[in-house]
C-alpha cells in the first residue's frame, strides 16, 4: 500500500490509519513524548488543510496560568455560566 507524501515540515512523518469509526491510534513513542495516557483529553483544531491535536495534560494547563487575565476572566465567565445553569 502506498501512502502519499505530505510536506509536514522538519518533523519525521509517522503514519497511522483511520478506522471505520473515525478513530486513530497515536503511536506509543508520541504518547510517551507528549504525556498522553488513557483518558487524556485532546483538543483538535483544523488549521488550513491540517488537523492539529493538542493533548490537555497537567503541563499544558499549567502553561496557561495567567494568559487569560483581563476584565472578564475565564473563571468569571465559567462562574457566570454556572449561575445561569442553576
Amino acid at each position: 500500500m502506498a501512502y502519499p507524501c505530505y510536506n509536514v515540515g522538519p518533523m519525521e512523518a509517522i503514519f497511522t490509519v483511520v478506522s471505520s469509526k473515525g478513530q486513530i491510534v497515536i503511536p506509543v513513542e508520541l504518547r510517551v513524548k507528549m504525556g498522553i495516557k488513557a483518558g487524556t483529553r485532546v483538543a483538535i483544531q483544523c488549521e488550513e488543510n491540517r488537523l492539529v491535536l493538542q493533548p490537555i495534560t497537567e503541563a499544558f494547563i499549567e502553561s496557561l496560568a495567567g494568559c487569560c487575565k483581563g476584565e472578564d476572566s475565564l473563571v468569571e465567565a465559567r462562574e457566570r455560566e454556572h449561575r445561569v445553569e442553576k
